[in-house]
């Protein structure tokens, strides 16, 4: 993390059966496990969906299909005692390989050789009060949203 920076970042959602793929996190600090969707920095002069094909074909080695962008989140946290401050771009999307929906976790490595593990999360489970966050903050609410507006027909709008 890099102090006194705005990191621009993109992740997508992938969605099936009433879940959603998120990398697992651990705060070091205060022992607090959280859950991401999958992504990572936006280089510069990269669109913001060519990011999410590099680093998921970089990490898991998989293609990402249909992605379709559902909204900005701003995202300020403290990790291991450093404040971050992050714009989040955030896609809907799906795999071409119809396999990684059939996995109970994924794993993959990040570029700097960290490995991590991605699970899928039922959705309806990550409000629950004792459930670990779902980042970045606002994320629940934004599919909710999109969700709202997908199921939405034009005599349901008049």
């Amino acid at each position: 993390m890099n102090p006194n920076a705005i990191r621009p970042i993109a992740i997508c959602v992938f969605r099936h059966d009433g879940r959603i793929l998120a990398a697992e996190g651990h705060e070091p600090l205060t022992q607090q496990r959280f859950y991401r969707p999958l992504g990572g920095a936006i280089e510069f002069g990269e669109r913001s969906a060519d990011t999410l094909v590099r680093e998921l074909q970089e990490e898991l080695g998989a293609t990402v299909t249909d992605l379709h962008y559902l909204g900005a989140l701003e995202n300020v946290f403290t990790y291991n005692g450093q404040t971050g401050h992050e714009i989040v771009l955030v896609y809907d999307g799906a795999f071409a390989d119809p396999t990684f929906y059939e996995r109970s976790q994924i794993d993959g490595v990040e570029d700097s050789g960290v490995r991590f593990r991605a699970v899928w999360l039922v959705l309806a489970d990550c409000r629950r009060p004792a459930a670990p966050p779902v980042y970045p903050t606002g994320l629940l609410e934004l599919l909710e949203k999109s969700d709202a507006e997908t199921q939405r027909t034009p005599s349901s709008e008049a």
